[in-house]
């Protein structure tokens, strides 16, 4: 079971694509690495969110917290998980044994209260302290709904991070929409809409195109996103499935097109 993801990085050629300011080699680099961090904590961030979305739409919020405790706890052992009415708080890696979901081994802490829970509307707040899995760290806040009729989640969050690695930092905001994958939510998502973050070189914007993601990779393996940066320059980045463990990224900016091979090691 994967506990640290690790990025192999391989530019493999440039091209002439398009009609407008393109990106140095350097400010592409920039871009890929920013789009990569945000990237990794807005998946770690779904992953716990999705821990904790087995319950029964339509039944009392304290009913429906009572079974996010059971599943957490049935899960993960290593979790310690506190019920109080509607609210849980979940302490990963309090207690001896496997603290692993979805591929990521989780420590830190996370809050959850159910706030609605009708067919029509579900509504869950989730905060974070220190949560991570050994490649980024993040702490915030979201606001999940969905309901019985339409279960693709909306997911508003406010988070920072930190990548472990060499202390690369971000702070920001998100509003997108999540749905489960043709071979369901087990096997990833498909994810549409906005993120903006604050980092070292300034502020980031990136729009997710239709973008699917499996909770196992470290990039999505199809879709599209479009990246606008802090040097007033926008590039896209595609992705494509080379096998089992690689995506192919495509960087397209102004003229320019760089190409590079994502690898996730087990």
């Amino acid at each position: 079971m994967r506990t640290r993801t690790a990025l192999a990085l391989v530019f493999i050629a440039a091209s002439a694509v398009a009609c407008q300011p393109a990106m140095t080699a350097e400010e592409a680099s920039a871009s890929l690495d920013e789009a990569s961090v945000s990237g990794s904590a807005a998946s770690l961030t779904a992953t716990s969110i999705d821990l904790t979305t087995n319950f029964t739409i339509g039944m009392a919020v304290e009913n429906a917290a009572q079974q996010i405790h059971d599943y957490v706890a049935s899960q993960l052992p290593c979790a310690r998980v506190t019920l109080a009415g509607a609210s849980l708080t979940i302490e990963y890696g309090a207690l001896p044994g496997t603290c692993t979901f979805h591929g990521r081994t989780f420590h830190g802490t996370h809050q959850i209260q159910v706030m609605a829970n009708d067919m029509s509307q579900v509504i869950v707040q989730h905060t974070w302290t220190g949560l991570t899995d050994g490649v980024v760290t993040v702490s915030g806040t979201a606001t999940v709904t969905w309901s019985f009729a339409d279960p693709s989640r909306r997911v508003m969050h406010d988070l920072s991070w930190t990548r472990l690695s060499d202390g690369k930092t971000g702070e920001g905001t998100g509003d997108v929409t999540q749905t489960p994958l043709a071979a369901g939510i087990l096997a990833g998502f498909g994810e549409s809409g906005t993120r903006t973050w604050h980092g070292t070189s300034g502020t980031w914007t990136l729009e997710s195109m239709d973008v699917q993601w499996r909770w196992v990779d470290a990039v999505p393996q199809s879709g599209e996103y479009v990246l606008t940066t802090p040097f007033g320059k926008t590039a896209s980045l595609s992705f494509s499935r080379v096998d089992a463990t690689t995506i192919h990224v495509t960087l397209t900016s102004g003229t320019k097109s760089f190409e590079l091979n994502v690898t996730t090691v087990p």
